[in-house]
Parts: structure tokens; sequence; C-alpha cells
């Protein structure tokens, strides 16, 4: 991939961070060798072709111990299951339709996704026989394998073409069927509730900062030190994102913007407008207030990101405000909300009270006490990972009055927004 990127650069100047992040986490085929091997006797040559996938995603199960770094459904099933009643909150609140979509972008190995469908499948007699269908939008062949083998086991199969909007389906255990998708556009319109957890933070961004001449793009070049090595330069002259995406009341000395994270969440706010449903992100992220936030991480530790590039993850953190101001007023944007209390709001002390009331072996309660530690800590995940919502306008209407002859009545009010209110439970 440096090789591969080394050339690009030469052949075509500075590339930008977005460019960057792009290649070394999604490009799919990367040709690394040429090798021409003749012939003099039949006076003919073999071109051989070394091609390998290269793209950090779409090669690496990245996830878990083994891999660079741990999310939280696999820290608790816990989580899983309270954005599982979330799910269904929604659900009700906007009228419990006889059809529900789930729709999860990134679903990582499908623990979260498990864990979601376990909970449905135990509140069969709440879902009142409405039909449930889950659609992921994954686009690393290899954890699609991994989600298939966790969600339907045996019961999937890849599309006959690769031109297939759904190139893989399958069914779980309970008849459920999962399709996957490579991009948000192919999966079928409808009441849908959208879960996006850890992936707007791994969608390549622009980075841009202030100068004397205004704002500049921070690109990515050929160390002239090192002829084997990248290095970051400011753009001499304006780009064209340097001139659209910088906000002109921008406060900030640096800025990092997501643009493909604004397509998208402009994508989810126009089907949650015109179909219904909701959405629910969470991510490392920020309310406008962070500057430079793009990092690495292989093994589980901090790794430099232009080096050995598709070797590591790169993240940088989410601008919500972003998000919100790109979004329009279409939607309802609730939050961002740190995750200690979306969890809280959601219920996670009385759930752990729970288990551990019910759980006698020192170790798995040992492991309860830790897991509820690394969700809410402050110092850990707790303030560091937020959560946003978008929800359908319906959902703050005020409730009609009725009139007639009798004395007048109002319609039951609107549940409150699980997770951004605080609710009581019993």
């Amino acid at each position: 991939m440096l090789r591969h990127l080394i050339s690009k650069i030469k052949a075509t100047g500075p590339i930008s961070v977005s460019e960057y992040m792009r290649e070394a986490l999604t490009n799919p085929v990367t040709v690394c060798d040429v090798t021409f091997l003749q012939f003099p006797q039949r006076d003919s040559r073999l071109l051989t072709v070394v091609v390998l996938s290269q793209g950090y995603y779409v090669r690496n199960n990245m996830l878990g111990a083994e891999g660079d770094f741990i999310t939280s459904p696999e820290i608790s099933q816990v989580f899983g299951e309270l954005l599982a009643v979330w799910v269904i909150s929604e659900w009700m609140g906007a009228g419990r339709p006889k059809q529900l979509q789930l729709v999860e972008l990134g679903p990582g190995e499908g623990s979260l996704a498990s864990d979601v469908l376990r909970v449905l499948g135990q509140l069969q007699s709440v879902l009142g026989g409405a039909s449930v269908s889950l659609h992921l939008v994954e686009v690393s062949p290899a954890l699609s394998r991994l989600q298939a083998q966790s969600l339907t086991g045996t019961r999937s199969q890849e599309a006959d073409s690769e031109d297939d909007p759904v190139y893989r389906q399958g069914r779980t255990d309970g008849g459920l069927q999962v399709s996957w998708y490579r991009c948000l556009e192919d999966v079928p319109r409808g009441f849908s509730i959208f879960l996006a957890h850890e992936f707007f933070d791994a969608l390549p961004i622009h980075k841009f900062q202030r100068t004397k001449r205004g704002w500049r793009e921070v690109m990515v070049d050929i160390d002239p030190d090192n002829q084997g090595q990248l290095r970051f330069v400011v753009a001499p002259s304006p780009t064209l994102a340097s001139t659209t995406l910088v906000q002109v009341d921008e406060t900030r000395d640096h800025v990092e913007v997501c643009a493909e994270g604004g397509v998208i969440i402009q994508q989810l706010a126009s089907r949650v407008a015109e179909e219904g449903g909701a959405a629910l992100i969470g991510d490392y992220g920020h309310d406008g207030t962070k500057t430079d936030t793009f990092r690495g991480f292989k093994g589980h530790q901090l790794h430099q990101v232009l080096t050995t590039p598709g070797s590591a993850d790169l993240t940088a953190d989410v601008d919500f405000s972003y998000l919100r101001r790109v979004v329009g007023g279409g939607v309802a944007c609730l939050g961002p909300v740190s995750q200690r209390t979306f969890l809280k709001n959601m219920g996670i002390d009385t759930r752990m009270q729970v288990l551990l009331r019910n759980c006698s072996d020192l170790t798995t309660r040992q492991q309860l006490i830790s897991s509820y530690d690394m969700l809410t800590n402050p110092t850990k995940m707790g303030e560091r990972f937020h959560f946003f919502g978008l929800l359908h306008l319906s959902r703050f209407a005020k409730p009609k009055t009725a009139t007639g002859l009798k004395l007048e009545q109002k319609s039951p009010a609107q549940l409150p927004v699980a997770g951004f209110t605080d609710m009581s439970f019993s």
C-alpha cells in the first residue's frame, strides 16, 4: 500500500487526507508487483502480475482481542440489549407499523445485531406479529463472512453476480431474513430503524488549517528527506474542499470535515422523513469543539497514521455539530449525549443489578462489573463516546384533542425518547 500511495503521489501530486484514508482502509485491489519473464527461444514474454487486496477493512478482521480494537458490543451483551430496547421503543413510538426493517451500518462481527435480534425474539409478544428483517451495510468481505457465521450459521449464500445489490442473503435460526449490501442506497425503502455504531468515525475526513492567507487543506505528500515515507503538508493555494467545506463562521484554527459522513446522514434523514423510522448513531465524537483527532490503532495501541498504511485502523472523532447542520430541518436531531448518560437513561444500572443478583460465579460477576465500568466510567468510554439520534418529526407532535358530544379527550401522550430522556423502570 505504501508503494502504491508513493507512486500515486509522484504521478498526481499530494493527496488529501480523505483520499489517503479511503485508499488505506477500503481500496479493494492494488497491483503490487509486475514481472516480465523472457523466453528467448520462443520469442515471447510472460507477464506476471501479483494482485492483493490491500485496504485495511477489505482484508482484515480488526475486531476483538486478536484485532486492533474492541467495540462496546464485544465488551458486554448488555450494550446490545439496551439498544434493542431503544429499537422497540421507537417502533412503538411510531405507531407499531406492521413491517420493521432493522438496518445496521458497519456491523463489525455481528455482535450488536445478534444481541438485538435475541431481545426482539424474546419480546415477540410486544412486537405483535410485526414482520422484522435485518439489513447489513458492509464493505468488508472478510467481516461479512464473520457476520454470516454469527447470525445465520451455514444458512447464507453469496449472490451469483457481483452487480447484485444484495451480495449475500441468509436466515437466522428463527427464520428472520438477513441481507447484505455494499452501500446504503441499495437497502430497500420502507419503515426502518438504523443503527450506526462506530461507523462514522472510520469515514474519510478532510483536514483544514487556518493560515494568514485563509483556510488551506492539509495534504499527504512524500517526505523529501526520505522517499520511502509520507508526511503532512499544507496546500499552498485553496482547494475545492477548503473553499466549500469550511464554515464562514468557524472559530477553530484546525478543522476536520467528513463530507462522506454528511452525505450518509442526509440519506438517513431523507429516509426517516419520507418512510418513517429513526436512526441512532453511537461514536467517539464531539459537538464542534475538537480540532486534530485523526489517529491510528494497531494491536490496541496508538499508531502513527502515515506509517505502514493499510496495516492499521484510521479514525477521527465525529463532529456531531457538522452532522446536525447538514441534516437540515426535515427531521428532529437529539444529542449528542454521552454514552454514560445514554446507557443510564436506558436502564443499565437496573439491568446490571438483576444480572448480579442472579449470578453466583465470582469470575462472571467480576466480568460484569468490569464491563459496566468500561462502558460508563467517564475516564474510559463513558464520556468519550456519544449518542446522536434522528427521529421523524411526528414523534414530537402535540397530542390531538378529540371533540364530540362528551367531554373532550386527549389521545395518549407521545412516548419519551429512550436514552435521551431520564426514564423510570419497574
